[in-house]
């Protein structure tokens, strides 16, 4: 019988998990977080970088904020941004990319995916 067999210990496990895949869920998160791999950036430098709009790099370094991955520091009238737990999410990417060797196309393929390989939002 398994009943009862999850904690709430480990259920907020599970769902700070989740939130913290949430953070990884997005391409353009993704390519924020790739570029913020190269050191220190501003929301001005995002957009330019990465083609998107002011207001969905704000929007995307909120989330990953709130997720712990990234901070950020006034500079003047900016905020510079950076990555928490650099040499982690390098561990990570690895494993990524060893997984996604494994899986071929195959998330790409996920029902439940909104996004197509080589599609950003």
């Amino acid at each position: 019988m398994i009943e009862g067999a999850l904690s709430s210990r480990s259920t907020m496990s599970l769902d700070a998990a989740a939130a913290l895949f949430h953070g990884f869920s997005d391409p353009s998160r993704v390519a924020i977080l790739r570029h913020l791999a190269l050191g220190e950036h501003r929301v001005v430098d995002l957009t330019a970088h990465l083609g998107l709009a002011q207001s969905t790099v704000s929007a995307h370094l909120r989330c990953l904020s709130d997720c712990g991955l990234v901070s950020g520091r006034a500079q003047g009238r900016a905020t510079v941004y950076s990555l928490q737990h650099a040499e982690v999410l390098e561990d990570l990417w690895e494993v990524a990319e060893r997984l996604l060797e494994c899986t071929g196309d195959a998330p790409a393929f996920c029902p439940n995916s909104t996004v197509a390989v080589g599609e950003s939002s």
